[in-house]
């Protein structure tokens, strides 16, 4: 599932990183990379999506969640 699709309120784990150089680290220096856990703040269409994670809220633009793999975990 792409974290784009997750629900708000709900907590997942980061399962794999798809793009060129420049976005993996990119989103690895704000702490998404594989195996990381996450809640999902907010996900309203067309907006970005609201993530926390490793202690910090992020505000990631949906091109970016589109290649950022997840798995949905219970809380």
């Amino acid at each position: 599932m792409k974290l784009s699709e997750m629900s708000a309120n709900a907590y997942g784990k980061v399962t794999g990183l798809k793009g060129d150089m420049r976005f993996l680290n990119r989103i690895a220096s704000v702490g998404m990379n594989e195996g990381a856990a996450f809640r999902v703040i907010k996900n309203d269409r067309k907006m970005p999506v609201l993530v926390y994670v490793r202690e910090t809220l992020l505000a990631l633009n949906r091109k970016d969640c589109e290649r950022i793999d997840v798995m949905e975990e219970k809380a």
